[in-house]
């Protein structure tokens, strides 16, 4: 009799566990049908205030009570100067950040669209925009929309400035060139106008194991060159010949935007540190992003854009949600264990 009892309450504790984790499934599954089409949203940060409380904090820190309101007193005096000399003038304008860092795949241009476009709904000529390009390059097509949202703020007549505190590389600086501005850190990489493409043939392995590989194609170059077979003379030739165009097009991107290059002395492949960009007129000015952004917050606000994509409930309990099936399953095995004892 002790054993049944035992069982019956294995058996009542464990069919309680799979109903809780049912439930759980059930709620994860609605959340995530309920928030379907919900993609993101728009950040914004306001980056003058954000500078303006970090010199007051410090300021509390540094200076005493006399000499903090002397200051408080002075910085009152200096807004009401320029709220009294921008009276009956135009808006001074703002300046728009966005930071755009990416790998080969170039990902972030999802994001990056979605802020431009933002943007591009409220932006007017006198304001500015400041895009931080943190990328070494990557896949062509993916850096050629990225570099095709930077060109709507060109298109819009709204001054675009490309800051490369870190690296623009190749599709990186694709992106840079379009900007009427291209400032960089005196150690920043530049540069690296040019095309790669490297892959592993695996052919005479195969043959050394007996393993026949077949790939079929209709039109004569819709494969040239392969992992797997064995690659002809002919197929590297129109591979090359892909590249070169490839690059002709990059070498043409290039000079649309920045006509003052010598193409033959940067477009080699080869990237430069920032000093030496500029001596090649791949910038136009040694600079940090943070030097540019502490000088514009003085003359007008300075507002970040950030587009954050949405994590439904789904994704979001996912872990945790994970974490408790394991966590009862344990449970249920050492009850399950109890009862056998």
């Amino acid at each position: 009799m002790e054993f049944i009892h035992e069982y019956g309450l294995f058996l009542a504790k464990a069919v309680t566990v799979v109903m809780a984790i049912g439930a759980l499934v059930v709620v994860i599954a609605a959340a995530g049908r309920s928030q379907k089409g919900q993609k993101g949203s728009l950040k914004i940060h306001d980056l003058s205030e954000r500078l303006e409380h970090y010199q007051q904090q410090l300021e509390a820190e540094l200076f005493g009570d006399d000499a903090l309101k002397a200051k408080e007193k002075a910085r009152k005096a200096e807004r009401k100067a320029k709220e009294k000399a921008q009276k009956g003038q135009e808006r001074q304008g703002r300046l728009f950040v966005i930071d755009f860092k990416a790998g080969i795949d170039a990902a972030q241009v999802a994001s990056l669209r979605e802020e431009i476009s933002a943007l591009l709904m409220v932006a007017e000529p006198k304001d500015e925009v400041l895009v931080r390009v943190e990328s070494g390059g990557g896949m062509v097509h993916a850096y050629g929309l990225a570099a095709s949202q930077l060109n709507r703020i060109r298109e819009a007549n709204i001054p675009l400035t490309i800051a490369v505190d870190k690296v623009a590389a190749s599709g990186g600086y694709m992106m840079a060139c379009v900007a009427n501005k291209v400032i960089a850190a005196p150690f920043a990489i530049v540069g690296s106008i040019g095309v790669i493409a490297q892959l592993p043939n695996f052919n005479r392995l195969l043959k050394r194991n007996d393993i026949e590989f077949e790939q079929h194609t209709a039109g004569e170059f819709k494969r040239t060159l392969t992992l797997f077979g064995e690659n002809t003379d002919e197929a590297r030739a129109k591979f090359r010949e892909e590249l070169e165009h490839t690059h002709e097009l990059f070498k043409q991107f290039v000079g649309k935007y920045r006509p003052q290059l010598d193409l033959s002395k940067v477009a080699t492949g080869e990237h430069w540190f920032g000093h030496q960009a500029l001596e090649l007129d791949l910038v136009d000015e040694l600079s940090t992003s943070d030097d540019f952004l502490m000088a514009k917050s003085k003359e007008k606000p300075v507002l970040q854009l950030e587009y954050v994509e949405k994590k439904n409930l789904a994704k979001r309990l996912g872990k945790g949600a994970e974490g408790a099936l394991e966590g009862a399953m344990l449970k249920l095995a050492e009850w399950g264990q109890g009862s056998t004892r």
